[in-house]
């Protein structure tokens, strides 16, 4: 039975009713925490619950909250930010001014409900089940450090200062738009890395963390590419491009690179399986008119004889009637220059039933001249894998000589997988973990 007074049963009663209010931001409570949140009102709100059921509500919600390492306060304030509604997928397309009234009056509405929410504290949800269970001590209230700022934008400081610190938070729109229009929403600010997967986007937490000053060997190809990237993230005509060439020549590497150079600029980073490419019309349309930048990234791009997915390929690098979005480019690798594997077979005899034989065989070769940029990665010559390798060994702080250095990298190239940027990494990671073992 619960031993609440009339006053906290009216405070919870209030809670109850600003988060059912909700019409825009209803997801910023759906994650678990939120839900938690939720379960656990209800559970203080009834008269007849016993103090195990105060206590077990409150246990799913401490929990949820701790999993995400942030204090309620500043899990609310994120999930406002990053909240994919209406409201903030217009607010990132034009100005505030500019949206419907009634939009732009709901969003007031939802923040100052999700205000109220805010100001319930940990401590706060600790005393009400102390209260309520009659318990001799309060539970553990969950608290979490402010994590600091100091990496934070202009804009992302005013917007969260704005949610902190105003007196009623439908006067913090203004500063809100702002961040929409300039980070975006939904997963897109989430995430900075995403793959396609079972018909969705999902993000990836933990996207490779290789820069652009860890590869050398390629500068051409590695200029070409951040020019081309320069150039779709200042709004211009990028073309789409195929990365060619032997294994282990850094083609991914420099890809991924270009997303933790330039992620702060909005770039955005998609990796799409050869498998998936039948639905890449339906990705593309999901990115059209976002703030971010995209670069769609297949890697080991190939076709067999009888493929059809090369289709869908096509048409995003061709075009149809649908306009192209300016915001979204096709990076991809390859081994093979012509894209789909070719047989002496394939090829038409007088006696072939298709009148244009060589025009399907021509428009097989020439499927890899769709894309706009061929950047060639040729395999690596001896001056070229040690030139590497003496540049991730520097990185790395290995501290053998010259000559030495050299000697054992060549030894680990005929030992093992040849001579390649990906052979002159993993010779560098385990040369580094034995010195390390060594001392």
């Amino acid at each position: 039975m619960s031993f609440l007074d009339a006053q906290a049963i009216n405070s919870i009663l209030f809670l109850q009713r600003q988060a059912a209010s909700l019409l825009l931001y209803r997801s910023v409570l759906s994650g678990p925490p939120g839900v938690a949140f939720i379960d656990l009102l209800e559970a203080l709100r009834r008269w007849d619950a016993d103090g195990l059921s105060y206590l077990e509500a409150y246990g799913r919600w401490f929990k949820a909250l701790a999993a995400t390492n942030h204090s309620w306060q500043d899990y609310l304030i994120g999930q406002i930010l990053r909240d994919d509604n209406p409201f903030t997928q217009s607010a990132q397309r034009g100005e505030l001014a500019s949206l419907p009234p009634a939009l732009v009056a709901a969003a007031g509405q939802d923040l100052q409900a999700l205000q109220s929410i805010y100001e319930c504290s940990g401590a706060e949800l600790s005393c009400l089940v102390q209260e309520a269970a009659q318990l001799p001590l309060a539970p553990v209230a969950w608290y979490c450090d402010r994590i600091s700022a100091s990496f934070l934008s202009d804009v992302e400081e005013k917007a969260i200062a704005s949610l902190q610190d105003l007196e009623n938070w439908a006067d913090a729109l203004s500063d809100l738009a702002a961040y929409y229009q300039e980070f975006g929403t939904g997963i897109f600010a989430e995430y900075r890395a995403l793959r396609w997967q079972s018909g969705q986007l999902v993000g990836i937490p933990h996207p490779d963390s290789v820069r652009l000053n860890e590869l050398v060997g390629y500068e051409f190809q590695q200029d070409a590419l951040v020019k081309n990237t320069e150039f779709l993230l200042a709004g211009y005509p990028a073309l789409h491009v195929l990365l060619y060439g032997s294994r282990g020549s850094g083609k991914s590497s420099l890809v991924k690179g270009l997303l933790n150079e330039y992620a702060n600029r909005h770039l955005r980073l998609i990796e799409v399986a050869k498998s998936d490419l039948k639905d890449l019309s339906i990705i593309v349309e999901q990115l059209r008119d976002v703030t971010q930048k995209f670069i769609i990234f297949v890697d080991d791009l190939s076709f067999e004889e009888d493929d059809d997915t090369f289709k869908a390929l096509k048409v995003v690098l061709e075009g149809n009637v649908t306009a192209r979005p300016k915001n979204v480019v096709v990076y991809a690798t390859t081994n093979r220059r012509h894209l789909i594997r070719e047989f002496f077979k394939d090829r038409p005899t007088p006696s072939d039933e298709e009148v244009h034989g060589w025009d399907t065989v021509q428009e097989k070769l020439s499927f890899s001249d769709r894309f706009g940029l061929t950047l060639t990665f040729e395999p690596a010559d001896q001056k070229t894998y040690l030139t590497i390798v003496r540049h991730l060994a520097a990185q790395a702080g290995i501290a053998i000589g010259p000559e030495d250095l050299e000697y054992r990298a060549l030894q680990w190239a005929t030992r093992h997988n040849g001579r390649s940027g990906r052979t002159a990494r993993q010779f560098v990671d385990f040369l580094r973990a034995e010195l390390a073992i060594l001392d």
